[in-house]
């Protein structure tokens, strides 16, 4: 049943940790926080702030999620519907909370449609090799 979790929830998590100031400092201000950077050799200087690392955090997961919409079983069918619960939070966070109106949440919710949306058309695809018609 844990398989079933939708692995969105973790940055939405972290997000929410972040924008509480328990991630690190000053709330919303902490996801502008340099966690790594790195001199070019073209001379420029790349930096990773921590909103950047939630954001590939997400890609990650949605990578695995995905993934995990391509098996059948009787978990799949509840991981789409906690996915799309988790979607809605986003949602509704993205309207009714004054600091989740940032680009990186709004990121995060995209990357979280994507996963939905993506995760019922790759089972309705492998749901349809499983049908056999014999003639």
């Amino acid at each position: 049943m844990l398989a079933a979790l939708p692995l969105m929830i973790i940055p939405f998590i972290l997000y929410n940790l972040a924008m509480l100031g328990i991630l690190g400092g000053g709330g919303i201000g902490s996801l502008g926080t340099v966690i790594s950077s790195l001199q070019m050799l073209s001379g420029a200087v790349w930096t990773m702030t921590l909103g950047d690392v939630i954001i590939v955090v997400a890609l990650v997961f949605l990578f695995v999620e995905i993934l995990k919409a391509s098996r059948n079983g009787r978990g799949s069918l509840i991981n789409h519907m906690l996915s799309m619960l988790v979607f809605i939070a986003y949602l509704v966070e993205f309207l009714l909370v004054r600091d989740a109106a940032t680009q990186i949440f709004f990121i995060l919710m995209t990357i979280t449609f994507v996963d939905v949306i993506g995760g019922f058309a790759v089972a309705i695809r492998s749901a349809g090799r499983d049908v056999s018609i014999g003639l």
